[in-house]
């Protein structure tokens, strides 16, 4: 077969998805086997690449928080704030379980929203 054959084949999308999916991703979790060995935990390159994740995560709860979409969206505004806050003041208080903070956040933001919505 030719590669003009390939590209008419049926099947030749899902080999490429399949290749390029695998490329995509194996690479750098390769990458991160070979050089996670190397790298120091209290190194720069890792305290810098915790910051930007932590920045990521807090970007993502500030959007959440502040320009909600769809049914978050008909919560007011302080009471995701105040859930926010009792997540966080849970997370403090139990040794800083963070399964334990969101799920406090949540049970806040949806008994607020039952008792607001009746």
């Amino acid at each position: 077969m030719s590669g003009a054959d390939f590209a008419g084949a049926w099947w030749w999308p899902y080999v490429m998805i399949l290749v390029a999916g695998w490329l995509a991703t194996d690479i750098w979790r390769w990458l991160g086997v070979f050089a996670g060995g190397r790298l120091r935990e209290d190194g720069e390159f890792l305290i810098w690449v915790r910051c930007v994740a932590t920045a990521l995560v807090a970007g993502v709860i500030s959007k959440l928080i502040l320009f909600p979409q769809g049914v978050l969206e008909t919560t007011p505004v302080w009471l995701r704030i105040s859930a926010a806050a009792f997540g966080f003041v849970v997370f403090l208080g139990v040794r800083q379980k963070v399964v334990l903070g969101v799920l406090a956040a949540e049970v806040f933001l949806i008994g607020g929203w039952l008792v607001l919505g009746s």
